[in-house]
């Protein structure tokens, strides 16, 4: 790609900024060689302002979201988007979520400007379980596991049953959740339909892939080794 075009697709700029970018010597290769218009060179050897480029279109980025963070452009307050780069927000194709997480929900979220990828993630074909932390407010009875996987469960306002889920219980208030679907607020609906109440819910994971080396409001380009990780 045109290196001026690129630049403006990453979100540096505009198109014409990236061209007084370049005139100023502000754009480089690794070796600190002034790059041209017309330069011919990998992505992973070009610095902006002595600094490595941001990922390359087909990014998927793992972050690990703080409480009090919404997903949707549409919603006033703080975003999820505002723990990125501001210049990611100028990227050409969009950087998307990959499903959403609540304002009370913390842990694993996904963006990408791949909408292949982003429709592969969240496919029923492709069956990605998602793995949520959960705290509650009073005590599990003991049934809950085998309501959860019965695949009968039904929610308030719903006219389908819910597909099994796995309820692993750490203790009388923790447990955590396996879902493999992902119904409007799910975990929390599922425990007040047994008569408790989610104090605090976290998601773990999403497929195979955890939140190792994400601390929390932070966040990670994946490798090709972490994305697969997703549908193991």
């Amino acid at each position: 790609m045109h290196l001026v075009k690129l630049l403006a697709n990453l979100g540096y700029g505009s198109r014409k900024e990236m061209q007084l970018a370049i005139r100023n010597g502000w754009v480089t290769d690794k070796a600190g060689n002034a790059l041209k218009a017309d330069s011919r060179v990998s992505h992973e050897d070009i610095l902006f302002d002595d600094e490595p480029l941001d990922p390359a279109q087909g990014v998927v980025l793992l972050m690990n979201k703080p409480l009090g963070y919404t997903c949707s452009t549409k919603d006033q307050g703080r975003l999820v988007y505002d723990l990125l780069p501001d210049r990611f927000r100028m990227r050409k194709p969009v950087l998307s979520t990959i499903g959403r997480l609540d304002k009370e929900t913390s842990g694993a979220l996904l963006f990408t400007d791949d909408g292949t990828f982003l429709h592969k993630v969240i496919s029923p074909k492709s069956n990605v379980p998602k793995i949520y932390d959960v705290v509650l407010d009073r005590p599990l009875k003991g049934d809950e596991a085998d309501i959860f996987g019965s695949g009968e469960m039904m929610l308030d306002s719903e006219e389908k049953p819910l597909k099994p889920a796995l309820l692993d219980i750490v203790d009388e208030t923790h447990a955590r959740l396996t879902l493999h679907e992902g119904r409007y607020h799910q975990v929390r609906r599922m425990f007040a339909s047994v008569g408790n109440h989610v104090n605090e819910l976290k998601r773990s994971a999403i497929g195979g892939l955890g939140l190792d080396g994400v601390e929390e409001g932070n966040w990670q380009a994946l490798t090709d080794e972490r994305k697969a990780a997703i549908f193991k």
